[in-house]
């Protein structure tokens, strides 16, 4: 760190470089930025980030986001609990709410089998996938996890685990091109691939 900066200062650059797609000179601009503002604006920053690390929490139900025990959507009367839609992770979720065809539940995995990585299937929460299925009222599980390999493979180990339930198991289909990610599709291109959705074999 520079020694021209003070103790703090350097510090708070150094937090800032910290994230994801931070390079030291963005890290610098938002810390001289910080210095700038009120500081109860500066202040109001720190008590979001203090939230959202205090008060999020994982819904009992579905493991999305959630700052109650169950999540907004989980708890929505209106949501067709016999549908559950499974994906990847959250933001996955948010990207689908987006296009507004949705009117199912979901189940949020926390990312996808990746033996290299050192991801077993014990380390998603697909036991608890099974365990909603078991429950019963289940009718249809839509398989969204992200159309590459890592995301086909995870949808084939679940669906081999559901096989026998008698619950109907799809996939996204057209729209969503092989190797990409859920994150990053158009809203007209996961409309097309929720409308689109195929039964698996």
């Amino acid at each position: 760190m520079s020694s021209v900066y003070t103790e703090s200062l350097n510090r708070l650059i150094e937090q800032f470089g910290k994230l994801p797609g931070i390079g030291p000179k963005t890290a610098e601009r938002l810390s001289f930025y910080i210095l700038k503002v009120r500081p109860d604006e500066a202040m109001a920053l720190a008590g979001a980030i203090g939230d959202v690390k205090n008060k999020i929490r994982r819904c009992e139900i579905c493991c999305n986001l959630a700052e109650e025990s169950i999540c907004q959507i989980c708890s929505d009367p209106r949501r067709d609990k016999s549908l559950i839609c499974v994906v990847e992770q959250p933001k996955d979720l948010i990207n689908l709410e987006k296009t507004g065809t949705c009117k199912w539940v979901y189940h949020i995995l926390g990312g996808h089998i990746a033996p290299l990585e050192g991801i077993e299937p014990s380390d998603l929460t697909i036991e608890q996938l099974i365990e909603r299925v078991r429950e019963g009222n289940v009718k249809e599980v839509i398989m969204a996890t992200n159309p590459n390999m890592a995301g086909d493979g995870t949808s084939l180990y679940i669906s081999s685990l559901l096989r026998t339930s008698g619950v109907k198991i799809t996939r996204l289909a057209r729209g969503l091109p092989t190797g990409s990610t859920i994150e990053y599709a158009s809203g007209k291109m996961l409309t097309d691939a929720i409308i689109g959705r195929q039964e698996l074999e």
